[in-house]
């Protein structure tokens, strides 16, 4: 019993160093390029982008390289359900959203075809090389394609990806709505203190991805519980934290349609980004539990997603709740008796 609870503070303590970490990483980055003279555009699809997904990716890489699949692929798998299922939940009953984006809706058909590949690679029953540089690869021609977008006249809407990193500057006051002032800050920080905050930022999240890793999988042999429903359930869900902060925050400021933009990009970027570049950097198995299982719940959700934003419908405080409830039942069911 000790031993769990021990086990758990540590993860606790890991989530939090993960959380402070990639904040500090993303802001020392972001400033840095902001000094360069890195466009506000690129710095929000690129820096932000990758930037506060740096926990889960960090945490996957780690999983696969101590040898525990279920956690490296589950973070992923985990995080896309929670995304859509718990997040835009929370955050429709906040807020009602209406999908009015053209831009949002063909992001809808990304989220589900990635959805889709990653599913289909578990058939395979390995995340690879291949299979990781084709996923950093057409991820780098989402941003290109986003990018093309944002700069054209926008008539047809901002992209996910621009969502997601316009939901950070929600909370933060970041580069791409408080230009002047994200500059002026950057300024006032000199040369240096960017630097520090930066390479800071990635030791403390590295150290927690490993204390998370370490934690879970002890946690996991404890309580008799499988190493895949940790990665699935309390991993997925706490590396997720970010993404659930900055859309709760743009509900609560009835910028509703930020914090779909903000799911469906994090989903975007979760597979081919955390899933490309773990398959590129430490090739893993996929379990044969996730293949069964959760990778129908995660293609269901994303298929449901799509409907609401292709069809156009307001996801109302009902729906947010069923969401929230089809999350409930998700993890029951995941959950051992």
């Amino acid at each position: 019993m000790e031993t769990g609870v021990g086990d758990v503070a540590m993860l606790i303590g890991a989530l939090i160093l993960l959380g402070i970490g990639g904040e500090l990483l993303v802001r020392g980055a972001v400033d840095i390029a902001e000094r360069a003279g890195m466009s506000p555009l690129l710095i929000g699809l690129t820096l932000v982008g990758f930037g506060t997904s740096t926990p889960e990716l960090v945490t996957s890489v780690q999983a696969a390289f101590a040898g525990s699949p279920g956690i490296a692929v589950g973070n992923i798998v985990g995080s896309n359900i929670a995304n859509i299922l718990l997040i835009l939940g929370i955050s429709a009953m906040i807020s009602p959203i209406a999908v009015g984006s053209s831009a949002l809706k063909r992001d809808g058909v990304l989220v589900l075809v990635t959805a889709l590949m990653l599913a289909a690679l578990g058939l395979v029953g390995m995340l690879d090389r291949v299979s990781g540089l084709a996923f950093l690869m057409l991820l780098a021609g989402y941003l290109v394609f986003a990018y093309r977008q944002e700069t054209s006249n926008g008539a047809n809407g901002h992209t996910a990806a621009y969502e997601k990193a316009e939901a950070y500057d929600e909370l933060h006051g970041g580069p791409i709505r408080h230009q002047e002032a994200a500059l002026a800050r950057a300024r006032r920080k000199g040369a240096l203190l960017p630097v520090a905050m930066a390479l800071g930022g990635l030791v403390v999240v590295v150290v927690g991805g490993k204390l998370l890793v370490d934690s879970a999988t002890s946690l996991a042999r404890s309580a008799g519980i499988s190493e895949t429903v940790i990665g699935l359930t309390i991993v997925a869900v706490g590396t997720s934290m970010p993404e659930m902060i900055t859309s709760l925050v743009a509900a609560v400021r009835k910028h509703a349609d930020v914090a779909l933009g903000n799911v469906m990009g994090s989903n975007i970027y979760n597979t081919l980004g955390i899933g490309g570049a773990t398959g590129l950097i430490a090739p893993t198995a996929i379990p044969a539990e996730i293949v069964r299982f959760d990778s129908l719940v995660m293609i269901g959700a994303s298929i449901a997603l799509l409907i609401v934003a292709k069809s156009g419908l307001r996801i109302g405080r009902l729906e947010g709740a069923a969401l929230t409830a089809a999350y409930v039942g998700y993890i029951a069911a995941l959950w051992p008796k």
